[in-house]
């Protein structure tokens, strides 16, 4: 499957913004949905997954409340929405696909997209 996400920008803290990730190849709802970052000079992290259905979620601690996965299947497409950004989301968020829903691993994800960039001001 390729992956190919955008909506990355410039917003200041406290503002909004909607990522997504746009699928093509497969079918689309074989693949659990993930959403990583990587923050300059830093490890790439694990951010919030969907599961292939969307009945299930989970993300990191620090953007519970904040961030918010969506996916659907109709239109091939992951959203991550994130309010109330703080200037530690400054990172470049990538969207990946697997097919066994439940792993923070980048390991386990077979599919990324490019990577679209994300900077708060602070």
């Amino acid at each position: 499957v390729q992956l190919q996400a955008f909506g990355g920008g410039l917003v200041q803290a406290g503002g909004s913004l909607r990522l997504s990730c746009a699928a093509s190849g497969r079918t689309f709802s074989r693949y659990a949905m993930a959403w990583f970052r990587q923050a300059p000079s830093k490890e790439r992290e694990f951010v919030a997954a969907i599961s292939q259905s969307g009945d299930s979620t989970h993300s990191i601690q620090s953007v519970r409340g904040r961030f918010a996965i969506a996916r659907d299947n109709a239109k091939n497409t992951v959203s991550l929405q994130m309010d109330n950004l703080k200037f530690e989301d400054t990172a470049v968020y990538y969207c990946a696909a697997t097919e066994s829903y439940g792993s923070i691993s980048e390991l386990a994800y077979d599919y990324w997209g490019q990577g679209t960039k994300v900077t708060v001001s602070s």
